[in-house]
């Protein structure tokens, strides 16, 4: 393991965070806010030293794959502990449990949080929330990439990060992926601050909301979270986005390419479609028949709920810890699905799930018909043998996590509905999840060994498991 090519790229994702703390300083001496001081301070210590690691360990960069994921993941604890560092200096949050927890699920876009009461945090501070969201929807190390030279080609960072069993490049240098990848997610942000700036959010709260929709994260400036607006065109404005940020990246860029029918026969956003569709079917109907009286009050309801959780967003309009249990448990089964590859959402993933079901399919067929030949395939096109293992052993990866992650909640105390809804929510980088940590509680109450554990759930969701399994399993040989 070669220490020296590990912190020169170091050194450059810390000259890149360091350059975006600039951004809360600005918003803090705009609102006349003392924090932007500490967030200057930081980004003082942290320009300087990042420079320094950077070019003192300066080599040629021939990372090799166990050395991408030890990157990536040292990447993500880094930037967790430096991005954690202003809650305690402004004195939003009182221990590193907290500010460790609440950088963490900014970062990994979960959007669970330790805060209490939004309306008494600086601007300054909710905008960092919200910045750490929308940086890490596209991930810290493809940003990079698009940024740093020494990066570009590096494609076994970009596959050590960016979610989903496939990875596919948009152009031939990964380099130029990063960059085209950056820009429809920098202009789906933009189409979302300006329609909901025009349908009556300040601009600031119109900037937080499209950061934590297009990111999938889910953190906002009220504590009611999109609820506080009490407007129908701001709450399918959101639900549009949600579901469009749930939706493979590189189907846009093709979309954007006059091939706007690829994303029509695309077989997951086919299934993805079709799950919200149904979920929010029965959902609506379970409402209607239990809870309200008003179909369309219902149906929007259902709509916000089922896409702000199967895209792991974690935005809410009403309090579904009061709905009947079918609709609590469907709500918790879309926690395990997640949105599509490829996009910022989390969870298992649609491509995932749908190949299991048709390998489930293709193997009850050979039991009745030993002889013939059938071969999986997704669309027209056929799934090797190699990936859908790999996918079968990611499902069982992620199943046993989360069973030894809800033990040790209960170990600590936590009932089991609040501890699997807190594992599924941290897990699948959704945020709020049901019981004590509803939409309208957080995860406060919860003992620091607990927070920790959730905190390590989230890195472990974002990077899709096997990442940080390989740097803590492997032991990374010299060789």
């Amino acid at each position: 393991m070669r220490i020296k090519v590990i912190l020169h790229i170091i050194g450059g994702l810390l000259i890149l965070l360091g350059f975006s703390l600039m951004f809360p300083v600005i918003v803090g001496l705009y609102y006349g806010e003392t924090d932007a001081i500490d967030f200057l301070l930081l980004a003082l210590f942290i320009l300087p030293s990042g420079f320094v690691i950077y070019y003192l360990f300066r080599s040629p960069l021939d990372i090799r794959y166990p050395e991408g994921f030890l990157i990536v993941t040292i990447s993500w604890l880094v930037v967790s502990v430096v991005g954690a560092i202003p809650f305690i200096t402004t004195h939003t949050l009182t221990n590193f449990a907290d500010a460790f927890f609440e950088s963490v699920s900014g970062f990994t876009t979960t959007g669970a949080t330790v805060i209490m009461s939004l309306e008494h945090v600086s601007q300054t501070i909710l905008f960092w929330r919200s910045l750490s969201h929308w940086m890490g929807g596209m991930g810290i190390i493809v940003m990079s990439m698009a940024i740093l030279p020494e990066l570009a080609g590096k494609m076994q960072l970009f596959k050590a990060e960016v979610p989903g069993p496939m990875h596919e490049r948009l152009k031939p240098r990964i380099r130029e992926t990063a960059r085209t990848l950056f820009w429809i997610y920098f202009s789906l942000t933009v189409i979302q601050l300006i329609l909901l700036y025009l349908n009556g959010m300040s601009l600031f709260d119109a900037i937080i909301h499209s950061f934590g929709t297009v990111s999938t994260g889910g953190f906002s400036s009220r504590t009611l979270s999109v609820r506080a607006y009490n407007s129908d065109a701001v709450d399918w404005i959101v639900t549009i986005f949600m579901f469009l940020a749930g939706v493979n990246l590189a189907l846009y860029y093709q979309t954007f390419r006059g091939k706007v029918k690829v994303i029509f026969k695309n077989q997951e956003f086919r299934v993805y479609t079709g799950i919200v569709l149904t979920f929010t079917l029965f959902i609506t109907i379970n409402l209607r028949l239990n809870v309200y009286q008003n179909l369309y009050q219902s149906f929007k309801y259902a709509a916000f709920q089922v896409v702000s959780i199967i895209t792991t967003t974690g935005y809410s309009i009403v309090d579904y810890d009061i709905w009947p249990p079918l609709s609590h448990w469907l709500l918790l089964l879309l926690m395990f699905i997640g949105g599509c590859a490829g996009s910022t959402a989390g969870g298992i993933k649609i491509i995932r799930i749908y190949t299991l079901i048709k390998k489930c399919r293709l193997e009850l067929f050979k039991l009745r018909h030993p002889r013939a030949v059938n071969r999986l395939t997704i669309g027209k096109d056929p799934i090797s043998e190699e990936v859908s293992t790999g996918i079968l052993e990611f499902f069982f990866l992620y199943i046993l996590v989360f069973a030894i992650t809800v033990i040790c909640l209960t170990s600590y105390g936590v009932d089991l509905i609040s501890a699997i809804s807190a594992v599924a929510a941290t897990l699948g980088n959704i945020g709020p999840g049901l019981e004590l940590v509803g939409p309208l509680n957080s995860f406060m109450p919860l003992p620091n060994t607990v927070k920790f554990i959730l905190s390590g759930c989230m890195l472990m969701g974002r990077l899709e498991i096997y990442t940080v399994l390989v740097v803590i399993f492997s032991g990374f040989s010299k060789k």
